[in-house]
């Protein structure tokens, strides 16, 4: 089996690289981005004899269908942006490709997916990922479902919050800026609440939750939670639903000030000589100020929690889920839970494990019981109670 990382150099991508090359099934993993440097931070426990290293220009498709040509399945850890010329390089090479991206009206791409005969699987991350495969299996165990709550956040251990926000980098700091001004949509008491990001941190929207063993949380509202529950088909018995980040308790009283100062705003500042905007500051000024020292661990926490009908009953199922960073190898638990899922699926796909065309998503098309036992295999384990 030959697999393509595209982006393998990032973070999420090098844990990708270490995962594959880790595997007796894959012969060869081929590392495509721009720069190899970063490369050295794997390369102590992982075997590189496996890995190809391709320098690559992800908007020329000549490029691309060299690579994909060469592989049986892509994995697509680049930024968001490149996701066309992925798609446009892998409908013409007919080559399978996993990706982390959000499928937002995927219906013209699923059509041309299938007339090419190949699998195209977005969101499989962490979230939107593992989440979505435990949505889906939800969906089976019950009857009918009210509630639909989605909690999951990346921050560090409590040793490691050495700044006023309690927080670091685990991504991108400029995505998490992006995040902090990110429209929601929820449902609350059966009515559907538009939230614009401006709004996102209001107290209205804001609430505490418990996690095992780390205790009080901060939940914010973090998109379309109503988007997931229309394509479950469930919608219309819905009483509660909400897709939500978790931070450590303060983190929404110290953005919605400087929200409302407009400290996030992409518009250049007049009178700077530069075209600078308020976000462009923040990120520059901040993100470095973000890092996790090599002794740092950063945690991704998760809980999902359905209620509905089962046997004539009303039940409640809640799944959670807590990632560490393996200080050993430095890999972090963002990274474990983004590209061990990729690599999964990836795999699922080439082994034919997954056979059916076109876009597929996480929420019907990921075996679950195999997908939960490779998880578990790689330290990560969904735990779930039923009452």
């Amino acid at each position: 089996m030959k697999i393509l990382v595209l982006g393998g150099c990032g973070i999420q991508g090098r844990t990708a690289l270490h995962d594959l090359a880790s595997d007796d099934g894959v012969s060869e993993v081929i590392c495509a981005d721009i720069q190899f440097d970063e490369l050295s931070k794997i390369a102590g426990f992982t075997n590189m004899e496996k890995i190809t290293q391709v320098r690559v220009d992800a908007e020329n498709k000549a490029s691309l269908l060299d690579l994909y040509k060469q592989v049986d399945v892509v994995i697509d850890l680049l930024p968001k942006e490149f996701k066309t010329f992925v798609y446009e390089a892998a409908l013409e090479a007919k080559v399978n490709v996993v990706n982390t991206n959000y499928a937002y009206s995927p219906e013209a791409l699923d059509k041309r997916a299938k007339q090419a005969g190949i699998t195209i699987m977005p969101e499989c991350g962490l979230d939107p990922g593992i989440d979505l495969v435990i949505y889906g299996d939800a969906r089976q165990r019950f009857d009918s479902l009210s509630v639909i709550n989605s909690y999951c956040g990346g921050f560090p251990e409590r040793k490691a919050c050495t700044n006023p926000m309690n927080y670091k980098v685990s991504w991108i700091w400029r995505g998490v800026l992006s995040s902090i001004m990110r429209e929601g949509r929820i449902i609350r008491d059966g009515k559907t609440i538009d939230i614009p990001g401006e709004n996102q941190h209001d107290p209205v929207f804001v609430h505490p939750i418990e996690f095992p063993g780390l205790g009080t949380l901060e939940a914010i509202p973090n998109g379309d939670a109503v988007f997931f529950t229309d394509r479950m088909g469930v919608t219309k018995d819905i009483v509660h639903t909400g897709r939500y980040s978790l931070r450590w308790p303060g983190w929404s009283d110290f953005w919605r000030p400087l929200k409302e100062l407009d400290f996030l705003s992409e518009d250049p500042v007049p009178g700077l000589g530069s075209k600078v905007s308020p976000r462009d500051f923040l990120d520059k000024h901040l993100g470095p100020r973000m890092k996790y020292r090599e002794d740092e661990k950063d945690l991704i926490a998760m809980i999902n929690i359905f209620e509905g009908i089962k046997d004539n009953k009303s039940m409640r199922l809640t799944s959670s889920m807590l990632i560490e960073r393996d200080l050993d190898t430095g890999i972090l638990a963002m990274s474990k839970g983004v590209g061990y899922t990729a690599c999964i699926v990836a795999k699922m796909i080439a082994r034919g494990e997954i056979t059916e065309k076109g876009v597929l998503s996480p929420l019907t098309h990921i075996p679950v019981a195999p997908f939960m036992e490779r998880l578990k295999k790689r330290g990560i384990e969904v735990k779930e109670t039923m009452e």
